[in-house]
């Protein structure tokens, strides 16, 4: 048996052998396509750990019979690059898979652009960041950009199948006999990361005795033990936390009380109080607002007693907010209003102060004509008399508009309209 992993050993030779990725290299597909016709460009392939990139890239130069080196944009220096750049203008071409391309510094960066722009070297980029966040543009320009998925259940069964059925690169010379509930939580508690349900199955039929007819019997039990909990795909600063931050306050937004409980676990299960505790108070002032300012109030208590208690019961008042924000009546009056004021400031559309509201705390304000004509509110009936406030050029400008989704601004919009009127 190779001590290479199983995951290893199992990667597909050519591109007809790829297991998921339909979209990207099935029949007609764009890089099946490539493949087929010999015409391949740089690429850079991002997507969660484990779903494909590095076996795409394999069965890439495996298809084509192109010479094949995989370097690290980390650990791997220019040195390497060269070593690579002189192997390419022996054969005419090598496909280089960078691992971390998003990493790549100028120096190497500076080396490896001439080989690109002349076709002596394809680079296959793979990263689990956002290229367009996270990639330097002048790779990117010379790059094609392919998204890849996590993989099915049954598509991850099937690698499953596939490698305890190989007797070359898998398992095929071991009986094997294995429960459809233990290969279905390999398939599912992997997330569709192939490469540790691969690995799990291995460990599970090296670490598991045979019987006396030489059957390894795989169960739930050797499958849960052997595959543990897959850790979410969740770098706190990469592209997939960003995502699931996102998920979280649109749903929200959106009243979805099961959706928001979905993502808030999935925070919680990466640890990012945080992160939680910044969004939950955005939240509050941003989608809820006026509609019901006490909920501002009740998220910040929350809060606090989620860091007061930390982990695992800071779920419990996390939850209890994330409720209340969910089905409180929505308003983004606020944030619309001051937006709309900033949106004026910064297009130039200010003004001078009116004369009545500049400061006249000073000898010789008087003279300037500086508050000589304000009116002090308090001295008028119901603490409120007409005059101008903004400045001239925009004294007609409307920022505020109230919703009616709460009982609070409505009471707002009530004497709003009554001062404007």
């Amino acid at each position: 048996m190779s001590i290479k992993p199983l995951a290893f050993r199992m990667r597909p030779r050519t591109i007809d052998e790829v297991i998921g990725q339909k979209h990207l290299v099935g029949e007609g597909k764009i890089i099946h396509r490539m493949v087929k016709a010999k015409q391949l460009s740089s690429m850079i392939l991002y997507g969660p750990p484990g779903i494909g990139k590095t076996s795409i890239a394999s069965a890439i130069a495996g298809s084509t019979k192109y010479a094949f080196r995989t370097l690290n944009a980390v650990t791997n220096n220019k040195k390497d690059m060269e070593v690579v750049a002189a192997e390419a203008k022996m054969s005419g071409k090598v496909i280089l898979l960078l691992d971390e391309v998003h990493r790549l510094d100028k120096g190497k960066q500076d080396f490896l652009l001439p080989y690109l722009e002349n076709g002596m070297i394809t680079l296959i980029g793979a990263t689990t960041s956002n290229p367009y966040h996270a990639i330097n543009p002048a790779i990117r320009s010379r790059c094609q950009i392919f998204e890849l998925k996590p993989l099915t259940e049954d598509e991850v069964i099937t690698a499953l199948t596939t490698a305890m059925e190989d007797s070359e690169r898998g398992l095929g010379e071991k009986q094997i006999q294995i429960s459809e509930e233990a290969l279905s939580h390999f398939a599912s508690a992997s997330n569709g990361d192939v490469r540790s349900s691969l690995n799990a199955l291995e460990l599970a039929v090296l670490s598991t005795k045979a019987d006396a007819e030489g059957l390894i019997n795989i169960g739930l039990q050797e499958a849960e033990e052997c595959m543990q909990r897959k850790s979410l795909a969740h770098d706190k600063d990469g592209d997939a936390h960003y995502d699931v931050l996102s998920g979280f306050q649109k749903s929200i937004r959106g009243s979805d009380v099961n959706a928001a409980l979905h993502y808030l676990g999935r925070l919680i299960e990466a640890g990012d109080l945080v992160s939680i505790s910044r969004r939950m108070l955005v939240i509050a002032y941003e989608d809820i607002g006026l509609a019901s300012p006490q909920a501002g109030a009740r998220t910040l208590a929350a809060i606090e007693t989620a860091e007061r208690v930390g982990f695992p019961e800071a779920r419990i008042p996390l939850a209890n907010a994330v409720i209340e924000l969910c089905l409180s009546p929505k308003s983004n009056s606020a944030i619309m209003a001051i937006d709309a004021a900033l949106a004026d400031i910064r297009a130039g559309k200010s003004g001078e102060v009116p004369d009545h509201l500049k400061d006249a705390h000073y000898k010789g304000a008087k003279e300037l004509g500086r508050g000589n004509d304000y009116k002090y509110p308090h001295d008028f009936e119901n603490g409120w008399v007409k005059q101008q406030y903004l400045p001239d050029k925009i004294k007609n400008k409307v920022y505020y508009h109230p919703k009616n989704t709460g009982k609070f601004e409505q009471a707002l919009g009530v004497v709003y309209n009554r001062i404007n009127e």
